[in-house]
């Protein structure tokens, strides 16, 4: 798994306890051997690299559209 530097956009697929997978999608805050941490629409998220399915950076999200 490769991820950019703190402060990029990122989305990580993880696997919850119960075995279902979910997705984290949000600013990248840190990242070490054990532990990713990313701030997104749920706050902040303490995933565990050996739960991790797949991670990868993404686009910043689209500008909000004019009513």
């Amino acid at each position: 798994m490769r991820l950019p530097a703190p402060g990029n956009r990122v989305v990580v697929r993880y696997l919850l306890p119960t075995g279902q997978a979910t997705d984290a999608l949000g600013e990248l805050l840190s990242a070490d051997a054990d532990t990713v941490v990313v701030d997104g629409k749920r706050g902040v998220e303490r995933i565990a690299v050996s739960d991790i399915i797949a991670a990868k950076p993404v686009p910043p999200p689209p500008a909000p559209r004019p009513r």
